[in-house]
């Protein structure tokens, strides 16, 4: 059993990594995939989140650094060791390698996990933008094996831990929201 999920792994890895390969390709996913690309937009958001997003955005400010230092923890420092999976590019003869392979482990993709866990976040207090968050999402997620460095079930394992952590604290967030929004109205009265 354990044979026949590593080989439909492997061929969704080389699809993704090899079959759909193309010269836009090699260009737009080692770009989206690497975070240093996304520091500013993600800076101006979180800005824009605190003067511009009222309570909910204060509150979702400070919910994402709690968030992304829980996935980002759980996914580098529990799992990934617990796991011990040796990445595609350090195995895989015939990878397409788009991007520096490290000896880091592969299970759960981390890019998958911090990405899904903020999209399900902020999908659940700005709902309005929940299609191009989990658009982004997804894309991350896919620029994970179409450069080389992870398998599917990489990404797979890492958008479901994501999305559950992603849950959890918007829950939190939400009742924080609430207990606020009842504070306020008990001041007002």
């Amino acid at each position: 059993m354990i044979d026949l999920i590593y080989n439909i792994d492997l061929f969704l890895f080389n699809f993704l990594n090899q079959t759909i390969s193309n010269p836009l390709f090699d260009k737009f996913f080692p770009f989206i995939t690497n975070p240093q690309n996304w520091f500013i937009a993600f800076i101006i958001l979180w800005f824009t989140a605190i003067f511009k997003g009222g309570r909910v955005g204060k509150i979702s400010a400070i919910g994402i650094i709690i968030l992304i230092v829980i996935s980002d923890q759980i996914s580098s420092h529990l799992l990934k060791p617990m796991f011990e999976r040796v990445r595609p590019c350090n195995v895989v003869e015939s990878v397409h390698l788009l991007v520096n392979c490290t000896q880091s482990y592969s299970m759960p993709s981390s890019h998958a996990v911090n990405n899904f866990a903020a999209a399900v976040f902020f999908s659940r207090l700005f709902p309005k933008f929940k299609i191009a968050l989990f658009i982004v999402a997804t894309l991350v997620a896919l620029s994970r094996p179409i450069v080389g460095v992870h398998y599917f079930s990489d990404i797979f394992v890492g958008a479901i831990i994501g999305s559950v952590l992603g849950y959890l604290v918007s829950m939190g967030a939400l009742e924080i929201d609430k207990y606020i929004g009842r504070k306020i109205i008990n001041k007002a009265d």
